[in-house]
């Protein structure tokens, strides 16, 4: 029997050469590098461009996003790792196979659409968001975002998921002279801090007890803890699993969402919900399904009722909201985010009861693919309405389609879609395969209460979409103004781009579901 300082010091007696890397494969990382270096090349040209010129600081990250995006379709249907052990050519540090292509491609192109959003935002500020801090601040955090699915060990991953985390903070809180920006930062910083803490304890928990930081060595390694390790691998086992809790906003996790979404900038709230989820999803696949198997009967029970809780927390919480109520849109997107975050979590919970974990992952992809287009746009369109009621209650979309039917029909659509409703076909396929892996890993009662929760999600949904087609309270000299209001060209792309997007997998759907069908890994 091997003592409990065994796995430790077999490590530490490696040979130096046996923590050398390998040469870089430029082409895999290119995603997070070039994202990365524009973000450096920002802030650099930051310095040197005049107040009235700043806007150019805006068109060269949006270029760069662009940039980064087009580096994945040469790494499709080819798996590719670097930074591997010269001794172990299989155990590396970055994988750019289907799981991370799919993540990034969302963390990229949601990042791209926010960029978009930002170029009017920052624009309507007026030097109320600096804007080289502001661009900069949100290019770093997608290259971490960018760089998380990647992670093969657990050192790179909680980097990455820094990296990711740290930016978005000051890009909360970066209105000056703005009380419920400042309020929303430290709410979110505050959360986050405690996430990575009870992370990090859990990580190096991990660590002591298999000797190892890999994910694939944690899995062999984590079986055959004995002796007084075997304790200290199950705490660490559980508080990665509570660290991970709180980055994906699950219940009771989740109390700083609203006020942070509200207080953000909105483009900042847009990327909190969509790219925010991808990275703490991401880092829970990859911890639970790849470096834990073994636990799966702790991190499975405990995920399903997380998921039960938070897609009824979230439904519940958006069904509640006033309509008249200042930002009550953003609020109600705010709470049905969560309430997203619950239907995510059910195939990862499904993941541990089933014979073929990777087809479960799929679904939480498939789903969060989905739900990025949808949300992002739904976002765009609350960035168009606010820049013509500030208050961006609820109530202000009554009539929407009497003065701006292209922007209504679209709304509605996107609501559809989050609804699981046609035309929103998208969504209704979505959310059948995530309620299939679920009946599938024999979970019953979590397909019940998520067809429960689906029904309580219809009715916000459903109000909000009907009050777009309602007769403006509005005087008619007033809804003629407002039909006049121009949308600006960037706010205008994002509206296109996530529409395109969202009609098209709705038209084929099969380009993200089939992810449901095949292994990620």
């Amino acid at each position: 029997m091997s003592t409990p300082a065994q796995p430790l010091a077999e490590a530490l007696s490696q040979p130096l050469a046996q923590n050398l890397v390998q040469s870089v494969d430029w082409l895999a990382i290119a995603p997070p590098t070039v994202t990365a270096v524009v973000g450096l090349v920002v802030l650099v040209t930051d310095l040197f461009v005049p107040d009235a010129r700043k806007s150019l600081l805006g068109w060269i990250s949006v270029a760069g996003l662009a940039a980064a995006a087009l580096t994945l379709p040469p790494l499709v249907n080819d798996d590719r790792s670097t930074f591997c052990l010269t001794g172990d050519a299989d155990v590396c540090s970055y994988t750019a196979d289907t799981f991370t292509l799919a993540l990034q491609f969302l963390v990229l192109g949601g990042a791209l659409v926010t960029a978009l959003l930002s170029v009017t935002a920052v624009k309507d500020a007026d030097r109320g968001l600096p804007e080289g801090e502001f661009w900069f601040l949100l290019l770093s955090s997608a290259a971490g975002a960018a760089l998380l699915p990647a992670s093969r060990d657990l050192a790179t991953l909680i980097v990455a998921l820094e990296v990711a985390s740290l930016p978005a903070f000051a890009l909360v809180g970066l209105r000056q002279g703005d009380r419920r920006s400042s309020e929303a930062a430290l709410k979110f910083f505050l959360s986050s801090v405690t996430a990575t803490a009870v992370s990090l304890m859990g990580i190096s928990f991990v660590y002591a007890s298999t000797g190892t930081l890999y994910l694939t060595q944690v899995a062999e390694r984590v079986q055959d803890v004995d002796g007084q390790l075997a304790t200290l691998a199950q705490t660490g086992v559980v508080l990665t699993l509570v660290g991970f809790a709180f980055k994906t906003a699950a219940v009771p996790f989740h109390f700083w969402v609203p006020d942070t979404y509200v207080g953000a900038p909105l483009p900042i709230a847009a990327y909190l919900s969509v790219i925010g989820k991808a990275v703490g999803f991401s880092g829970l696949i990859l911890v639970t399904v790849i470096a834990l198997p073994s636990y799966a009967d702790v991190w499975g029970p405990a995920l399903a009722v997380l998921a039960a809780l938070t897609m009824t927390v979230g439904n519940v919480g958006a069904l509640r909201q006033r309509a008249t109520r200042a930002y009550s849109a953003v609020r109600l997107l705010a709470w049905s985010s969560v309430g997203q975050a619950g239907y995510l979590l059910v195939p990862i919970a499904a993941a541990a009861y089933s014979d073929d974990p990777e087809r479960s992952i799929g679904s939480t992809v498939a789903y969060a693919l989905m739900y990025a287009a949808v949300n992002l746009g739904a976002f765009a369109v609350a960035a168009l309405v606010g820049r013509m009621r500030a208050r961006n209650r609820v109530a202000d979309y009554r009539g929407l389609y009497a003065s701006n039917p292209l922007t209504a029909l679209l709304l509605a659509f996107f609501l559809l879609c989050l609804a699981g409703l046609p035309p929103g076909v998208i969504g209704l396929f979505a959310k059948v395969t995530v309620f299939s892996a679920a009946v599938d890993a024999g979970l019953g009662w979590l397909a019940v209460v998520m067809a429960a929760n689906v029904v309580i999600a219809l009715v916000y949904y459903l109000q909000w979409t009907a009050l777009l087609f309602r007769a403006p309270e509005e005087a008619p000299e007033e809804a003629a103004a407002t039909a006049r209001h121009r949308a600006p060209a960037p706010l205008t792309a994002a509206i296109g781009v996530t529409a395109v997007l969202a009609v098209a997998l709705s038209g084929a759907p099969q380009l993200i579901l089939r992810f449901a069908a095949t292994g990620l890994f």
